[in-house]
């Protein structure tokens, strides 16, 4: 028992740090599992080992993992056709009703439709929606982003299928030789909650909220967060520049990081540093600096073919008559190709994991990446040599009509800014919304299981051409199989050995802890507090084995406290790693870790004040 409740400590810390991968960490739990129950094993009644490879690793096959992975397929497919775009297109059609109370249904819309569907496809078919309403309402996205994150999360907490974190906890129970949580069992309290939550989420969170209308606000002086490269050319103006004072004189605008010079790192203060040809100079900057920058030094950031081909039109230019009238026309030209856009990396990217050198934009779309923006780290390190990861932004230049082609036919990017195309609706958009609808009601009226439904409407989904098999195998985050198997192993030896009922005698112990009402509130704000560290996912399955002992101790049903463990693990408002859809809205919001904690703690108190309302007068605690 004490060397399972060590390992859980371990994921705890590994998880809340975030210094390995988290696929890292999950295999490490994993290993050290089946080594342990391999040479200590724990014999039940008829002499069987309860920590053999059978047991801790039966969590890969578990229904709810393929009906978590189904559900994500099914979401793709729903991005992919823009089933859902149609809905949306009726709150923001111009003169209909006002950009403020667009916003407004749009929200309700994801919160709404958050209780059917997968949070994260409708958080990323919202954000090009939002922002063109935040220009229309004159407001910064940063006021609308994080309200969209959590009224996704707001709409989970309503069905069995709203969230992963729901099909878990479900799916332990059973593990545990209970019933498994039915559709609609916490639908009314789940929609309270999610009202609570709502009202503050529109009246109250915008307040929190600062104002960042543009990335040059976000990222002025120490918070800058776009990372550039120059690669500096024989022939390139740069050459011999020295750095006075802290800067060098043709880049006034640019934080340089680091410079790389034949395999060695030159760090700041650069003071009496002359730039020499073949460095590899490592900068942030804002997006307006980097636009400057390419409008005056084109050589810098642009490729040789396209400097060639500038330089070539600018001559042709200087040698006609009529240079004036040409030279307005090739400004234009010049301007209209290398227009600045900005891409987010989804979830579901193949991109995810490549460099951007292996991605290779310039081949692909006909685009350079000029920086990126990663949450509120700043990366050292050459610009083609950084792994993507959701969430990303990329800053990029290229010609409009690529990245229209980019935000119309590539679902591995989302632009969110640099082009306004409206979308047209695809042909495959009614067969999609139909199976999702089909399949909803089969799960939710009990004719066929959720896992048994979801699979069948993925299955569908393919057969119909909504999506194809690989974009199918790209929608499955190997992190949720990887996490929910090691979790779920944990479980198994937390029961076995009896850790879960140890862990639950401790909170026993607590003053007040023979009063289910106060057993249960106690329940529900630590694993709200560990679901901001850890995972959503992760908290549901290490918790209700737990949960459920202590329900068990003190005479409770426990439903109620299986329940309480739903609620909670949905309560990731407070921190980006909390939930993908924090993530997601991280950067089109120009959010910091500390605007989550601002904002989200008192959405989860909020909550957690409304929870013990509802245990008391609606469970009867």
């Amino acid at each position: 028992m004490w060397f399972v409740l060590a390992v859980t400590a371990a994921a705890i810390f590994f998880f809340a740090r975030e210094k390995y991968p988290l696929e890292v960490t999950c295999v490490g739990i994993l290993m050290a599992l089946l080594l342990f129950g391999q040479v200590f094993p724990v014999p039940d009644a008829n002499g069987r080992n309860m920590l053999d490879a059978y047991h801790l690793l039966s969590g890969f096959s578990n229904p709810a993992l393929l009906s978590v992975l189904a559900l994500l397929v099914m979401g793709q497919a729903i991005i992919r056709t823009d089933s859902l775009r149609p809905i949306i297109q009726l709150f923001v059609k111009s003169g209909f009703m006002p950009p403020q109370l667009s916003i407004f249904f749009i929200l309700l819309f994801v919160l709404s439709f958050s209780a059917f569907l997968n949070n994260t496809p409708l958080v990323i078919l919202a954000i090009p929606i939002m922002q063109a309403l935040a220009i229309s309402a004159g407001v910064s996205d940063s006021k609308i982003m994080m309200p969209l994150s959590y009224a996704a999360i707001l709409g989970g907490m309503m069905t069995l299928v709203g969230s992963s974190t729901n099909l878990l906890v479900s799916s332990t129970m059973v593990e545990l030789g209970y019933d498994p949580l039915g559709f609609f069992d916490f639908f009314v309290p789940g929609v309270i909650l999610a009202s609570v939550g709502l009202v503050y989420v529109v009246f109250i969170l915008p307040f929190f909220m600062p104002d960042r209308r543009s990335l040059t606000q976000e990222l002025r002086g120490d918070e800058k967060e776009f990372v550039a490269e120059i690669d500096v050319t024989d022939d390139s103006l740069l050459v011999g520049m020295e750095c006075v004072e802290g800067r060098f004189t043709l880049l006034p605008d640019l934080d340089i990081r680091l410079i790389q010079r034949q395999g060695h790192l030159i760090l700041p203060p650069f003071e009496g540093y002359k730039i020499e040809k073949g460095d590899i100079i490592i900068a942030a900057a804002t997006r307006d600096a980097l636009a400057d920058i390419l409008s005056k030094y084109p050589g810098f950031l642009l490729s040789d073919a396209e400097v060639r081909a500038i330089d070539d039109a600018e001559k042709t230019v200087a040698l006609d008559v009529d240079g004036e009238e040409k030279r307005a026309d090739l400004d234009k030209t010049v301007e209209e190709t290398r227009i600045l856009a900005e891409l987010m990396i989804p979830p579901a990217s193949r991109f995810v994991d490549m460099t951007i050198d292996q991605v290779d934009f310039l081949r692909q779309f006909g685009t350079i990446v000029l920086g990126i923006q990663r949450r509120a780290r700043v990366v050292r390190r050459r610009l083609g040599r950084i792994r993507l990861e959701p969430g990303d932004v990329l800053l990029v230049a290229g010609p409009q009509g690529t990245v229209n082609e980019m935000r119309g036919q590539n679902s591995d990017v989302i632009v969110l800014s640099g082009s306004k195309k409206e979308l047209p609706i695809p042909k495959k958009a009614p067969i999609a919304g139909f199976i999702f609808l089909v399949t909803v009601l089969l799960a939710s009226t009990g004719i066929l299981s959720i896992a048994v439904a979801s699979f069948s409407g993925a299955v569908l989904l393919i057969a119909t051409g909504c999506l194809n098999i690989r974009q199918a195998t790209r929608a499955i985050d190997r992190k949720i199989i990887l996490l929910v198997g090691s979790m779920l192993a944990l479980g198994v030896a937390l029961q076995a050995t009896g850790g879960a009922e140890f862990i639950a005698g401790v909170l026993l112990k607590v003053p007040f802890a023979d009063q289910p009402l106060f057993l249960a509130a106690l329940l529900f704000i630590l694993v709200a507090f560990c679901t901001n560290i850890l995972s959503n996912n992760a908290c549901a399955i290490l918790f209700t084995p737990i949960a459920m002992s202590m329900a068990i101790n003190i005479g409770v049903d426990p439903i109620i406290f299986a329940i309480t463990v739903v609620f909670a693990a949905n309560c990731s408002f407070a921190s980006p790693i909390g939930y993908k859809t924090n993530l997601l809205v991280m950067g089109p919001g120009h959010y910091r870790f500390r605007d989550f904690m601002r904002a989200g703690v008192p959405l989860v108190l909020i909550i957690w004040v409304a929870y013990i309302a509802l245990a008391k007068f609606y469970y009867g605690l």
